[in-house]
């Protein structure tokens, strides 16, 4: 499978939106995971989404990039690997130091 990124979401579109549009045209969408806030559970906008191939997200970031969804002109792009495994929020922002605040 090969995921994509999908960025500028309405706050209100839903996983099943998001899928059956990047699903037109016949491509398999195997799985939508929408972005959410861990306090209010709401849209943070963005989604990734698993293609049932490559040349499915090719499709369908050639057939949606710029489109409008909910409102919105969305951008469809590969996704990108981030390197190496990470633990936290922090160390994928490079904040290696430990305990609170600026480090001293």
């Amino acid at each position: 499978m090969t995921r994509i990124y999908v960025g500028n979401l309405s706050r209100e579109t839903t996983e099943a939106e998001l899928g059956a549009a990047l699903g037109e045209g016949g491509r398999t969408v195997a799985k939508v995971i929408l972005k959410r806030d861990g306090e209010s559970g709401a849209s943070r906008g963005f989604a990734f989404v698993d293609m049932g191939s490559a040349e499915e997200a090719a499709g369908a970031i050639a057939a949606l990039h710029g489109k409008q969804l909910g409102g919105r002109t969305i951008k469809v792009a590969a996704a990108k690997e981030l390197p190496g495994p990470r633990t936290s929020w922090r160390e994928a922002a490079g904040e290696t130091g430990g305990g609170r605040g600026r480090p001293r």
